[in-house]
């Protein structure tokens, strides 16, 4: 009997234990011309996952904007989940992320962590990358707000996930929205005073260039002339 025991034990033992799963939203667009903004993102979702694989986590990347798609997709293309574009193109609605989230939770991934990564609005000339948890499923059904209720059923709880999720997206495409906009309007503004000092060193120089031709074409004819007399 010790013997059955201990070997069950053993066996146990050397079941591998399950890896823990986060999934990991970054927020961008699908234009540029806006700075550092996408990057700072990217570099932000890298950190993190360099962080999470060196502790052991199955790390899973959903992209919301193609940039940030195609940032990650060079490197970490078989962490890639899902990705979604052209979700800027007009302000973004409740309805819209509620069709991102749902989706995100039909996909069959079942996280026990998740963040959402975006840029956060400050002023009109800052922002700040910031990091957003997201609830898992557990996460909400051990909460210790839910103690409570007398009875929760698996619908509701499901719900309350959903609309956890659905208000994070909205939340994080509001203020990268708003953060994008300022930044491309400040990196447009930095574009036109840059252009603005070429075109002014290039009509200096154009006005010196031209001041010298006709400077030397009267000083030929002078000398010609007095060469004639």
């Amino acid at each position: 009997n010790i013997q059955k025991i201990t070997k069950s034990m053993q066996m146990v033992a050397a079941v591998p234990e399950d890896k823990k799963k986060y999934l990991l939203i970054g927020v961008s667009s699908d234009r540029g011309l806006c700075g550092a903004i996408h990057s700072s993102i990217a570099k932000q979702m890298k950190s993190k996952v360099a962080t999470l694989t060196a502790v052991g986590k199955e790390v899973m990347h959903v992209g919301i904007g193609d940039k940030i798609r195609g940032v990650l997709h060079r490197t970490h293309s078989d962490q890639f989940l899902v990705a979604f574009k052209e979700m800027r193109r007009k302000p973004p609605t409740f309805g819209d992320v509620s069709v991102i989230a749902l989706e995100l939770l039909n996909s069959g991934y079942e996280f026990d962590d998740s963040s959402i990564n975006f840029n956060q609005f400050r002023s009109v000339i800052s922002y700040k990358t910031e990091e957003k948890p997201i609830f898992s499923l557990n996460t909400i059904a051990s909460a210790e707000s839910m103690s409570i209720y007398n009875d929760v059923d698996a619908d509701v709880l499901q719900n309350y996930q959903e609309y956890n999720l659905a208000n994070s997206i909205y939340y994080s495409l509001k203020e990268s929205t708003t953060s994008e906009q300022s930044a491309r309007m400040t990196a447009m503004d930095n574009t036109s005073k840059n252009a603005s000092e070429i075109i002014d060193k290039l009509t200096l120089t154009f006005n010196c260039t031209r001041q010298a031709v006709i400077t030397k074409e009267l000083t030929e004819i002078v000398f010609g002339a007095v060469a004639l007399d």
